[in-house]
């Protein structure tokens, strides 16, 4: 299957780009996140899944950063997990549109390996895009191989943020200090 993933982060790339390429799947990337506050975390977080995508000869395609489409979108709705929700949303349809448009089988997400992540959440967004769009969407719970490549990612020197990305939850990880 030809899969168009979208990428969060560097560090959960490494397990689901594994699993999915032994499974036999054909895989590109796309980092796609106007969420990442500020700027400078943009910019950290891109170059470490160039770098990343590099050593791994993964193509990923770099849509302009936009952050005010984050914005748009969430719109006065700015508390979890209604935020999530949106961003997500937000992420996974310019994703699908680009898989449908350019000839992928169905579209993926790291987000899928995130513990902190609702997948129940990601998987009925996910499928809600793809009906409406046109373009599967593969759902597999990748959680299993979070630790082991955040580890891996540690020690191979590969940039692990703090936060999911967006001026809200960098604020909520401060409070909880």
């Amino acid at each position: 299957m030809k899969l168009l993933l979208h990428i969060c982060c560097a560090p959960c790339l490494i397990y689901p780009l594994e699993k999915l390429k032994s499974d036999g799947n054909s895989v590109e990337g796309v980092f796609y996140n106007p969420n990442i506050h500020p700027f400078s975390e943009y910019k950290n977080r891109k170059k470490a899944v160039e770098d990343l995508s590099q050593s791994l000869a993964l193509f990923v395609g770099y849509p302009d950063y936009l952050p005010q489409e984050f914005f748009h979108k969430i719109n006065l709705k700015e508390s979890t997990p209604e935020r999530c929700f949106l961003c997500w949303n937000l992420r996974l349809a310019k994703t699908a549109s680009l898989a449908k448009d350019n000839g992928f089988d169905a579209f993926t997400s790291t987000l899928l390996v995130s513990p902190y992540q609702d997948q129940e959440a990601l998987k009925k967004i996910g499928n809600n895009i793809a009906e409406n769009i046109g373009i599967e969407f593969f759902y597999e719970d990748f959680r299993g191989g979070f630790r082991k490549a955040h580890e891996q990612a540690k020690t191979s020197g590969i940039y692990c943020q703090k936060y999911c990305g967006c001026i809200y939850s960098e604020m909520e990880r401060f409070a909880r200090k």
